[in-house]
């Protein structure tokens, strides 16, 4: 309980706050504080009247007790998942849901022991997610940043323009960007659609005229078929037999493609669901187009 009391009030530098946040009295904080600083005969904090501030020695020992306590953590929920379920747990985040949808179903059909939730996160929130050991797996479309994680590419695919029937790309095999240049965009208001569209815009030195901004990606074939402007999609898209109707179209850029890596924090514990969803995931196409020069 100690190096619980400890990581709080590292965290806030302040006991009152840390006291709340753990509902004891701050009395007791403080004292727990001061017999911790004692076993470890030096202070873990400079103090300044009331103000306090995690010094070298307590910036040290906080670094092995965040690593000790997620591991305290992540066998307890070992323990919880294994009492649970059999299989244990696992927690997928994937920027569109879409994307997985028909292969977590495929895991679960595989292996109805395992308990799987899914979350659907930009790559900010994934990468909280991860550190945070929130989540097991992301399927990203965009790099996580982090010396903490690892990460295997599922496919590649390539990126078509979407544009409604009647519109004047409709029948065209290819465009460049430069023949787009004025044409009104549907994308998102962040994530690796509108990276792309505004890497590829870039490359000709242009900026990308915006019809609709969403933060839904699912979304963006109803809004193109809406007649609200052309956009970017993934080619998974098409082969799925998406319903909505739209015309594709090649562009003929280099790298008009998306990535799909599959993310994980190396430092958590992964329970024998998740191993073998990572197993399960690794092993199957997530789709059957790739582009041409793959």
């Amino acid at each position: 309980m100690q190096l619980r009391y400890f990581q709080s009030v590292a965290r806030y530098e302040h006991i009152s706050r840390a006291a709340e946040e753990l509902r004891i009295a701050q009395p007791s904080l403080s004292r727990a504080i001061a017999r911790l600083e004692a076993e470890l005969g030096s202070p873990l904090f400079d103090r300044q009247g009331r103000r306090i501030r995690l010094n070298q020695y307590g910036v040290v020992f906080l670094r092995h007790v965040d690593r000790a306590l997620s591991e305290l953590d992540d066998g307890r929920r070992a323990v919880r998942e294994a009492r649970d379920t059999g299989l244990g747990r696992v927690n997928v985040a994937s920027e569109t849901l879409l994307t997985i949808s028909s292969l977590l179903g495929s895991f679960r059909a595989a292996h109805p022991r395992a308990d799987v939730r899914l979350f659907q996160s930009d790559a900010d929130e994934m990468n909280r997610q991860l550190r945070a050991r929130e989540v097991d797996f992301c399927v990203a479309s965009q790099p996580l940043p982090g010396t903490h994680v690892e990460s295997v590419e599922l496919v590649r695919e390539e990126v078509l323009l979407g544009v409604p029937h009647g519109h004047w790309l409709d029948g065209r095999d290819s465009v460049t960007v430069l023949e787009i240049a004025d044409e009104p965009f549907v994308t998102t208001r962040r994530g690796w659609q509108r990276a792309l569209l505004d890497q590829l815009f870039a490359s000709e030195g242009l900026t990308p005229v915006l019809s609709c901004e969403s933060d839904e990606p699912g979304a963006s074939g109803d809004l193109i078929s809406a007649g609200l402007g052309i956009g970017l999609i993934p080619a998974m898209s098409r082969e799925a037999g998406e319903r909505i109707p739209l015309a594709w179209v090649h562009v003929a850029a280099p790298d008009c493609q998306r990535v799909l890596s599959l993310v994980w924090n190396r430092d958590t514990h992964l329970s024998e669901a998740a191993l073998k969803f990572r197993e399960f995931i690794t092993s199957r196409p997530l789709m059957t187009h790739r582009p041409a020069d793959s």
